[in-house]
């Protein structure tokens, strides 16, 4: 099988490579395990220094590195621009906090020193998605790294150009060469990376149903897992929202990336006191935002990433129309070459269309109109998802109120949900489980060693 980067916009080939043997995957799961150990007894000051030195090369080829994700999976170049910049923060902030976050904790006890202490794991296999396809590697990648370990990736099979580019990123930066690997590899080959004796723990960001192939394989290994996977966020508007700003960053939730983002807005739940005004704003606000090749400045909405993706999506629209949803905005996709599929409205959704029950992978929104916050936040549970939620309210009160009782990973008020680095991202039911990024992101693939001294 060969690795293929394919332009979104026109559907043409632009490299393949050729997918690496069994032996050569083992090969450089070796080397990987060789260089552990130097790795792991490098100083956290080394560590530190190297991660601000990945940062500045990250921002030195901003330009560059955005300019390959908008062909390659057809992110609009000014978002690719801040998803650099973003990687770079992430370095950054493990830079200066992670050996805070590794220091041993003392703790009292019948010993006449007993402390808590952070050991790396060893090499930690990567299995990350296209759609952001640097940042959902380094905000893999900077922790686990600062924590001594090393990492192997296995990139999604569409962007092989992206995956080795974060390669080289490192390597500039002075990394050891075998700290962190590119694995030129499809699926096929990822159950025996998990079995290979010199991994020790696997994280993966993708669908639930690869999810659950590599919790099930890791878990037959007993190696650790982290799962962060998809999402149905749901975003609250109540009767006092301000529903110029709901309707503006409900819109601008709902298409970053052109729709494909696992913590987009995607089902507005939406109080009846206010459900035709705020359709008319969000309708306003979605027809507004333009469709376009991906390397022009204007664009805010590109392509899907590939052709099959955008046929899954438009059938999941096809059904929910069939089972009585209406399509307000959109509905289909664009004419011509690319996988172009516009800002999407369907209103009248009801429990059981795929627009209701699943992630709805693109620009489509489904708005729901309920009763009251009550109902609104029974909707906003009935989901297999537990990613992401917003709660539009003036009242800060009610808002965190709702937030306490929504069952999801993180809960905005009066915000889009977003990854910081500085707070702890995950999700719980079908959304994987798992933290990333924060002090709880570093400790996720760290051996929490109990030391007790007579």
């Amino acid at each position: 099988m060969a690795l293929e980067s394919i332009n979104p916009v026109n559907g043409e080939l632009m490299e393949s490579f050729a997918e690496w043997t069994p032996e050569q995957t083992r090969e450089t799961v070796a080397a990987v395990a060789e260089a552990w150990p130097a790795w792991a007894a490098t100083s956290h000051s080394r560590r530190s220094a190297l991660l601000t030195k990945t940062a500045q090369v990250l921002r030195a080829a901003k330009e560059e590195l955005a300019q390959t994700m908008a062909l390659e999976m057809g992110k609009p170049v000014r978002e690719g621009r801040g998803e650099i910049e973003k990687c770079a923060l992430v370095c950054d902030y493990y830079a200066a906090n992670g050996e805070r976050f590794l220091s041993a904790e003392e703790v009292a006890t019948d010993a006449s020193r007993s402390y808590v202490a952070y050991r790396p794991l060893g090499t930690i296999l990567a299995v990350m998605p296209w759609n952001f396809p640097f940042w959902q590697v380094f905000r893999f990648a900077a922790p686990a790294l600062m924590a001594g370990n090393c990492a192997l990736l296995k990139h999604s099979s569409n962007v092989p150009r992206c995956a080795l580019a974060i390669e080289g990123i490192f390597r500039r930066a002075g990394l050891p060469e075998n700290v962190l690997r590119t694995l030129m590899i499809g699926s096929g080959q990822v159950n025996a990376v998990i079995e290979n004796p010199h991994v020790m723990a696997v994280t993966l960001t993708g669908s639930a149903a690869a999810g659950r192939k590599v919790a099930a394989k890791a878990g037959e290994m007993l190696k650790k897992t982290v799962l962060e996977l998809g999402g149905s966020d749901p975003f609250l508007v109540l009767a006092d929202a301000d529903l110029d700003e709901a309707a503006k960053v409900g819109a601008n939730s709902r298409c970053l990336n052109s729709g494909q983002s696992c913590i987009a807005a995607k089902r507005f739940i939406v109080v009846d006191a206010v459900f035709e005004p705020f359709l008319a704003r969000f309708e306003k606000e979605m027809a507004a935002l333009v469709v376009g090749d991906p390397r022009q400045e204007a664009t805010q909405v590109g392509p899907q990433a590939r052709q099959d993706l955008l046929e899954e999506l438009h059938g999941q629209v096809a059904q929910s129309v069939a089972r009585g949803a209406r399509v307000v905005l959109g509905g289909a996709p664009l004419p011509g070459a690319g996988s172009f599929y516009p800002p999407t409205i369907l209103i009248d959704v009801e429990p059981g269309m795929p627009a209701w029950q699943e992630e709805l992978f693109g620009p489509v929104a489904a708005v729901i109109r309920v009763k009251d916050e009550v109902e609104a936040l029974r909707v906003a549970n009935d989901s297999p998802f537990g990613l992401g939620a917003s709660v539009w309210t003036r009242r800060l009160d009610k808002g965190e109120e709702m937030a306490a009782s929504l069952r999801a990973g993180a809960a905005f008020v009066n915000g889009m949900v977003k990854s910081d680095p500085r707070l702890p991202f995950g999700g719980i039911k079908v959304s994987g489980y798992g933290r990333e990024l924060s002090r709880f992101g570093i400790r996720e693939f760290v051996n929490i060693q109990t030391v007790w001294i007579r």
